[in-house]
């Protein structure tokens, strides 16, 4: 079956940062698109960025804009989010996705990983 399991996480100071990996299997991983997403307690999971099935294509939410980079290695099945000048507001649950639509809503992924925290102390 599909399984994405994502690494990286922990505890960061603020302007820190952290390389979030997400590992894919159980499906030719080049066909679809990938996500990052994160929810922080009390608040709803919100779209990070995402990146189309070849790379060329990458969108960003505007709250991390010009300061994470989301790339991915076909060959590796793996899909990164690098984090730079983090901020205590970054702090969340963050899950990679993979889905045929992609795109900024949740519906347009069908597998989800488990999640791994960021935790970024002012």
């Amino acid at each position: 079956q599909v399984q994405l399991v994502e690494s990286g996480g922990g505890l960061v100071q603020a302007g820190g940062s952290l390389r979030l990996s997400c590992a894919a299997s159980g499906r030719t991983f080049s066909n679809y698109a990938m996500g990052w997403f994160r929810q922080a307690p009390g608040k709803e999971r919100e779209f990070v960025a995402r990146i189309n099935w070849s790379g060329s294509r990458t969108n960003f939410a505007n709250s991390v804009k010009g300061r994470f980079i989301i790339s991915r290695d076909n060959a590796k099945n793996t899909v990164y989010l690098q984090m730079n000048s983090l901020k205590p507001e970054d702090t969340a649950v963050y899950y990679c996705a993979s889905g045929q639509l992609g795109g900024g809503s949740q519906y347009g992924y069908d597998y989800w990983g488990q999640g791994t925290q960021v935790t970024v102390s002012s």
